[in-house]
This record gives structure tokens, C-alpha cells and sequence, in this order.
């Protein structure tokens, strides 16, 4: 019996949650644009920067480390530049997805 209740709960709370629109859609997808916007300004400016600060170091061992650390932050730099833009881009999808659905 209190399970009953649990769900009936459960069920109050989805109902009471308003359902996104298309503006909803439209502001995500322009957060995201703009977030990737400033990112792919920034991981150009973190690659130009590790190309142009190569490791000095005499140790080979040590030359290795910085050069994968120096790949690796460029490379986790633009996949979260991307991420934005493909969200940005998704999210715009069903904005334009919502016109055409009908409301049941």
C-alpha cells in the first residue's frame, strides 16, 4: 500500500513540471553556440601557444611526458569545443523538430 503512494507521488511531480517548448530549445542551442564559440577561440590560442613553448628539457624521458601532457590538453580542448557545437547544433535540430509535432 505505501508503494501505491510512492508511485501516485512520483506521478504528482512529472505532471506538475512544465514541458519545454521551442524557446526553451532555441536558448540552449544559442548558449551552446556561444559556448563554442569562446572555446574554439581559446583552444586556438592553447595550441598556438604549446607550438610555439616546445619543451626544453635535456631528458628524452622528460621531452616525451610534456609533449603527450601538450597533446592531451589540446586535444581534451577542442573535443569540449566540439561537444558544445554538436549539443548547439542538436538542440537547434529540435527546436525546428517542435513546429512540425502536434500536441496530443
Amino acid at each position: 500500500m505505501a508503494d501505491n503512494s510512492k508511485i501516485k507521488n512520483t506521478e504528482n511531480i512529472k505532471n506538475n513540471i512544465p514541458e519545454k517548448g521551442p524557446l526553451n530549445f532555441i536558448v540552449g542551442s544559442l548558449t551552446s553556440f556561444l559556448l563554442f564559440i569562446f572555446f574554439y577561440f581559446l583552444s586556438n590560442k592553447i595550441a598556438i601557444y604549446f607550438s610555439i613553448h616546445k619543451p626544453s628539457n635535456s631528458s628524452e624521458i622528460v621531452q616525451n611526458i610534456s609533449s603527450s601532457i601538450n597533446t592531451l590538453i589540446i586535444g581534451l580542448s577542442f573535443l569540449l569545443t566540439f561537444s558544445f557545437a554538436f549539443i548547439g547544433f542538436g538542440l537547434f535540430i529540435v527546436f525546428i523538430r517542435s513546429f512540425f509535432l502536434k500536441k496530443i
